[in-house]
C-alpha cells in the first residue's frame, strides 16, 4: 500500500465516522437539516418512518460525503497548492482548518493577529487541506474589487447567504445579472436623490429624541440607561421604511408590525455564535451546486424565523410595488427610492430582458431593508458608543452642532441642511473614524474566475526567503479581503490606527490616499468598483442626521456592561454583552439630556 493510499483510507475511515456523529448534533445551527425532518407516520414494518428515514439519510449522507471529500483529500495530498510559499498560520486541524478560528472569533481579533505576524498577504486553511488567502493589502484589494471587474465573483456559500436574507436582489446578483440589476437601480441612488431623503432622517431622529426625553423626564436625575442598540435599530427600521419606501413600520412607537419585530436583531439569531459543524458544513457546500443549496435551506425546518420573515417581506413588498405602479399610471410621481426604482424598471426600455422580474423588483425591497437598516443601526450604535468612551470627542462634537445651530438662526431659519452636515469637519471625522474603526461589512469572500495577477503595495517574503512584488492567483482562487485588516492598516490609516482618534481625519497629509481602494475617505466598509455599497450616500446622511439631532440633545457616558461588550460576527457584526449572546444585539449606555450654557 502506497503512503497516499494508506493516508487516503485512514482519513477517509475518520470522516465516515466524523460525518455520522455530526449529522445528528443538536447544535447544527441553520445549515444542517434537523434528525426528525422528514415523514412522522408509521411504516408497514411498525418501526416510525422518521427513524428509517434518519438512519437511512445518515447512511447515504455519510457515503456521498466519504467519497467526496476522500476524492479532495488525493487531490490535495498529489498536487502542490501554488501558494505553498506564502507565509500564513498552521491549522491545528485537517478537518475544520482555520475556519472556526475566523469566523467563531470575535471579529477582527484573528485577522489583526494575522496580519501582524504573517503581514497583508496570509494563506490559511479550510476545511480538508484547502486553500485560501486572506488579503489586506492596499494595491491586491483595489485590483480585486475595482479594477477586475466580475473576474473575481461573490463565493457560491456567500451568495447563498445573501439570498437567504435578501432574496435574488443586487446582494445575490453576479455578472450580466448584476450589472443589470444595478443599472436600473442607480438613478434612486445618486447624489440628488439621496439628498432628497434627508427629511425623513431628520424627521425620524426627531421623533426618537422626543421619546427620550419623554422617558427621561420620569427620572429624577433625567438621565437613565437604554439598550442603545436596540433603540437604534427602531429608529433606523423607520427611516429606512419611509425613506425608500413611503411605508411606515411603526417600529419606535411600538406599534411596529411582525416584520419590524423579527428584522430586528435578525443577523445575532439566525447567524449568531455557528457551531464547528456548521461552519464545516458551509465550506463543504463549495462541492455542491447551487440549486442543491437552495433546496436544503427552502426546506429546512430550522430556518422558519428566516422562512417567515422572507414570506412577510415579499407580501409587503408585493403591495407597496402594486401602489407605485398605480400612483405612476396616475401621473403622481413619489420621491422615495422604491418608487423611482418602479419608474426606472418601466422606463428601461421597452425589451423585458433588460428589466427586472417581479421577483427581482421584490428581492430589490428586501435587500433594501435588510443593507439599509441593520448597517446603519449598527454603525450609530457603535458610534455612540465610542463617543460615550471619549467624551472629549463628543464635546468637541457638540460645540460644533451649537455652533451651527446659532448660524442657522442667524440666516432665519430652524433646520439644518445637508450643506451644513458637509460642513460640519469634526461631525464628519465622527462618522469615518466610526465606520474605519468598527465596519459592519466584514470579509469580502470572492472566487477568481480567470487567472490573475495580483500587484502588491510592498514586497512580501515567501518561505523560501524570496521577495515577491506580485502574487500569480490561478483560476479558481478563494480568497477573503479583509475589511477590518485594512481599515487599520497602518501604511494607510497612521500608526495609531488601532486607536479610535477623530483627529486623523483633521490632519492634512495623515491619511496615505496613494492607492485608492473605497468609494469613501479610502475605506473598505462600503466595498469598492462594480460591488460597491450602491447606498453608500444615503448611509452617510442617514448617520450626520441621526448624530446632529442626538448630540446636540444627549449626553452618552459609559456603564459597567460595556467591559462585556462584543464585537460578534454574525454574518454582518453587531454589539452583543459577554455571556447573553443568546440575547441579540445590545448597548447600554447612559443617556441624559445635554445642557446647555
Amino acid at each position: 500500500m502506497s503512503q497516499y493510499t494508506q493516508l487516503f483510507s485512514e482519513r477517509s475511515f475518520g470522516f465516515v465516522n466524523f460525518v455520522h456523529e455530526a449529522s445528528f448534533l443538536e447544535h447544527a445551527n441553520v445549515f444542517t437539516l434537523p434528525s426528525d425532518y422528514g415523514n412522522t407516520y408509521k411504516s408497514n414494518s411498525g418501526c416510525p418512518n422518521h427513524l428509517q428515514s434518519a438512519s437511512m439519510d445518515s447512511t447515504v449522507l455519510t457515503f456521498i460525503a466519504s467519497i467526496v471529500v476522500g476524492a479532495c483529500i488525493v487531490y490535495k495530498l498529489t498536487k502542490r497548492s501554488p501558494f505553498w510559499n506564502i507565509p500564513g498560520p498552521k491549522a491545528d486541524s485537517f478537518i475544520f482548518g482555520h475556519i472556526c478560528e475566523l469566523l467563531q472569533n470575535q471579529v477582527g481579533l484573528t485577522d489583526f493577529e494575522w496580519q501582524r505576524t504573517y503581514g497583508d498577504i496570509v494563506r490559511f486553511k479550510g476545511s480538508f487541506g484547502s486553500d485560501y488567502l486572506m488579503i489586506s493589502d492596499p494595491k491586491a484589494l483595489q485590483r480585486i474589487l475595482q479594477t477586475s471587474g466580475y473576474k473575481w465573483r461573490k463565493t457560491p456559500q456567500r451568495r447563498e447567504f445573501s439570498r437567504l436574507v435578501a432574496g435574488k436582489g443586487l446582494a445575490w446578483a453576479d455578472g450580466d445579472v448584476h450589472k443589470r440589476q444595478r443599472k436600473i437601480m442607480l438613478p434612486g441612488f445618486s447624489a440628488p436623490e439621496a439628498q432628497n431623503l434627508f427629511p425623513f432622517f431628520s424627521s425620524c431622529a426627531a421623533t426618537l429624541c422626543s421619546l427620550w426625553t419623554d422617558v427621561l423626564a420620569t427620572s429624577n436625575e433625567q438621565s437613565q440607561t437604554l439598550d442603545v442598540s436596540d433603540w437604534m435599530s427602531r429608529a433606523t427600521l423607520d427611516a429606512i421604511g419611509q425613506a425608500a419606501f413611503d411605508y411606515d413600520f411603526g417600529a419606535m412607537s411600538d406599534q411596529d408590525t411582525e416584520l419590524s419585530k423579527l428584522y430586528r436583531s435578525l443577523t445575532v439569531k439566525i447567524f449568531g455564535t455557528p457551531s464547528k459543524t456548521a461552519l464545516l458544513v458551509l465550506d463543504l457546500y463549495r462541492y455542491i451546486p447551487d440549486w442543491v443549496m437552495e433546496f436544503i435551506h427552502d426546506h429546512n425546518p430550522r430556518m422558519s424565523l428566516l422562512h417567515r420573515v422572507n414570506h412577510l417581506a415579499e407580501v409587503t413588498a408585493k403591495n407597496l410595488v402594486e401602489t407605485k405602479s398605480e400612483l405612476l399610471l396616475q401621473g403622481k410621481n413619489k420621491k422615495d427610492i422604491m418608487s423611482l426604482l418602479v419608474k426606472a424598471n418601466l422606463e428601461v426600455s421597452q425589451n423585458p430582458k433588460l428589466r427586472l422580474s417581479e421577483a427581482e423588483l421584490l428581492a430589490q425591497m428586501r435587500v433594501l431593508l435588510f443593507a439599509g437598516h441593520e448597517t446603519s443601526g449598527t454603525s450609530l450604535t457603535f458610534a455612540l458608543f465610542e463617543l460615550a468612551r471619549h467624551p472629549e470627542f463628543q464635546d468637541r462634537l457638540r460645540k460644533e452642532i451649537r455652533d451651527v445651530e446659532r448660524n442657522i438662526m442667524q440666516r432665519g431659519i430652524t433646520e439644518f441642511t445637508v450643506q451644513d452636515l458637509d460642513s460640519m469637519p469634526i461631525l464628519n471625522a465622527v462618522v469615518k473614524e466610526t465606520l474605519r474603526f468598527h465596519p459592519v461589512a466584514v470579509h469580502l469572500f470572492r472566487v477568481a474566475v480567470e487567472d490573475e495577477v495580483l500587484p502588491l503595495s510592498k514586497p512580501i517574503v515567501s518561505t523560501t526567503g524570496e521577495s515577491l512584488r506580485e502574487l500569480v492567483v490561478p483560476k479558481g482562487t478563494r480568497i477573503v479581503g479583509s475589511i477590518p485588516a485594512y481599515n487599520r492598516h497602518k501604511d494607510v490609516f497612521g500608526i495609531d490606527a488601532f486607536e479610535f482618534n477623530i483627529d486623523r481625519w483633521l490632519q492634512p497629509g495623515y491619511i496615505n490616499n496613494d492607492v485608492s481602494v473605497g468609494v469613501y475617505a479610502n475605506l473598505a466598509t462600503f466595498s469598492a468598483g462594480i460591488r460597491s455599497c450602491i447606498g453608500w450616500r444615503f448611509a452617510l446622511l442617514e448617520l450626520q442626521a441621526f448624530l446632529v439631532e442626538l448630540i446636540r440633545n444627549f449626553e452618552f457616558t459609559t456603564t459597567p456592561a460595556l467591559d462585556g461588550i462584543r464585537r460578534e460576527s454574525a454574518f454582518l457584526m453587531a454589539p452583543t454583552l459577554e455571556g447573553e449572546v443568546e440575547k441579540g444585539s445590545q448597548m447600554p449606555l447612559k443617556v441624559s439630556i445635554a445642557r446647555r450654557d
